[in-house]
């Protein structure tokens, strides 16, 4: 069966008797967009349940409302996980105040992902997070990895997962992944299969799931209809997390004497500028708020102009030089250069940290021996970086054909 029959199956054809299985293949597709290191590799994918586990936060989190719980399965109980998300959601709603978005599940990711801002949250938030986690990805093995496919027999489509230091090095990690970790591995075709069809595969995922939700029987015997389904499926962010913190930090640089330059419009920045914190991969795409995601950026373009587009290639690399020098003063930063190194690592291979042969790509990002010396260290290289993001901003662009300037 080719790759592109196997999710279609998957989606459409097997026997279902919860959502998992929507939920399992969503979240290796956006494992295989928001990771741009891992293009059209050789070998295969190693993906951690813990990672798969985060986005399954986020899908799921509008379905265990308390005021509107949505069942999503025919089984008792629907979701294994359901008293411990529901939980980490009623926490999460208390620290902000009151009810949350459907789309907030993934704010709560992006901020716990980030080990600087999931300091600034408590034990409580924490133990119900990772508790969370952990029932998420027992039932994610235990059910849709297990019996994915149209075959009786377990284990058909995908291999049973193992601990990641039993590969041997025969497999390409995702950025992040501990030697201890339990991981999920995604055959080579498959895996470019995802990353050529995103959007299609993410609309074919969000389709079924709303079908199939309209015939679950709530626990008052009505259906929920398959458009208010869709609705929480595709709710996106529409407000801005805190980042005092970022723009303190940038504003000590701009008091020091530094000039920052727009990427889009050139415009200088200087001390008692007004400026906007840009996020490059719009929130309303996808919440991350990692320090190489964020640059000063001139506020009305960035407002009235950019908004929720993305720039085109050429536009891009004529900001190369721009969104080389931020990157080279958040290094000069005593605390943004530890931010950074954090956020590099935690998203891009190579940028830092020891490069991997297998990665053959990951190489033309650096300009000269010398750089690639800095990465080995496990420093971040502000060119490397410059072109890592240029090329992460344009796959996910095309991938997902997102409006572009």
């Amino acid at each position: 069966m080719q790759p592109e029959d196997v999710i279609s199956t998957i989606l459409k054809h097997d026997a279902k008797q919860t959502s998992y299985k929507f939920a399992l293949v969503r979240a290796i597709n956006d494992v295989a967009l928001f990771f741009p290191y891992l293009r059209n590799p050789n070998k295969d994918i190693a993906i951690p349940l813990k990672l798969l586990a985060q986005y399954w936060v986020a899908y799921y989190w509008p379905f265990v409302n308390p005021n509107e719980p949505i069942l999503q399965g025919t089984n008792t109980p629907d979701m294994r996980f359901r008293p411990q998300l529901t939980e980490l959601r009623r926490i999460w709603e208390q620290i902000n105040g009151g009810v949350s978005r459907p789309s907030d599940g993934f704010f709560l990711i992006d901020e716990l992902r980030i080990s600087r801002k999931r300091q600034t949250y408590g034990e409580e938030l924490h133990r119900a997070f990772d508790e969370s986690l952990t029932k998420i990805a027992q039932a994610v093995e235990q059910q849709p990895i297990k019996h994915a496919g149209p075959s009786s027999e377990p284990w058909t489509v995908f291999e049973k997962p193992k601990i990641y230091r039993k590969f041997d090095g025969s497999v390409v990690k995702i950025p992040g992944t501990q030697e201890t970790d339990k991981c999920l591995i995604i055959e080579a075709p498959l895996w470019r299969t995802f990353q050529k069809r995103s959007l299609w595969i993410e609309a074919l995922c969000i389709h079924e799931w709303a079908l199939f939700g309209e015939r679950v029987k709530q626990e008052n015997q009505q259906k929920v209809h398959r458009c208010h389904i869709y609705r929480l499926l595709t709710d996106r962010p529409n407000k801005r997390i805190d980042l005092t913190w970022e723009k303190d930090c940038i504003n000590n640089l701009l008091i020091e004497g530094k000039e920052f330059i727009c990427p889009w419009t050139e415009k200088r920045i200087t001390s008692g500028i007004e400026y906007h914190l840009d996020h490059l991969l719009p929130l309303s795409l996808y919440p991350i708020n990692e320090l190489w995601n964020l640059v000063p950026a001139d506020p009305y373009f960035n407002s009235c102009i950019k908004r929720d587009r993305l720039p085109k290639l050429d536009t891009l690399q004529k900001a190369k030089p721009y969104l080389e020098r931020a990157y080279s003063y958040y290094n000069s930063s005593e605390e943004l250069s530890v931010a950074l190194k954090d956020d590099v690592k935690s998203r891009f291979l190579t940028v830092s940290g020891k490069a991997k042969p297998y990665l053959e790509r990951a190489y033309s990002y650096y300009n000269s021996s010398e750089e690639l010396s800095v990465a080995l260290k496990g420093d971040v290289c502000p060119s490397a970086l410059a072109n890592a993001v240029i090329n992460f901003i344009d796959i996910v662009g095309e991938s997902r054909n997102i409006a572009r300037f």
